[in-house]
């Protein structure tokens, strides 16, 4: 039988703590080890998926994506390419909002009023955002002018 993990192994492998590792497992993000004598065993090639959940964790997916990606590997499937290609369409919203959010709030640090609150821009902002708009069309609309 080749060589076999025990957790505490695996965990000092990865540098992910057990009670992740068994968590990971419960969720069925990493599958269930042999047990030898009640306590976990794990093939080598668990410290590779292990891997595998901390680059995929890194750029901002959620275990139950994580989940879906492992299970989507086959010799000859592909499902991965629309999981990442989700990924990719969120992450790109993301940082445009973001985008949105540090030109909003670069023009604040530049609002000539010591109290932002009797800056008229800043009130009309928060207005459009208590009308519906999203912090994009606020901010549009407030510097449209």
């Amino acid at each position: 039988m080749s060589e076999q993990l025990t957790i505490g192994e695996l965990a000092s492998r990865t540098g992910v703590a057990t009670s992740a590792l068994r968590y990971w497992e419960e969720l069925g993000v990493l599958p269930a080890p042999a047990r030898v004598s009640g306590q976990r065993r794990y093939p080598p090639s668990t410290v590779g998926l292990v891997g595998v959940v901390l680059l995929l964790r890194d750029v901002g997916s959620t275990l139950r994506e994580i989940k879906a990606f492992i299970a989507s590997r086959s010799p000859t499937g592909d499902g991965w390419r629309e999981l990442y290609q989700r990924k990719l369409t969120e992450l790109d919203q993301r940082i445009a909002r973001a985008q949105v959010a540090r030109t909003a709030i670069a023009h604040g640090l530049a609002c000539p009023h010591a109290d932002l609150f009797e800056c008229s821009n800043f009130a009309a902002g928060v207005a459009a955002l208590l009308s519906g708009c999203s912090l994009e069309e606020a901010h549009s609309q407030v510097h449209s002018h």
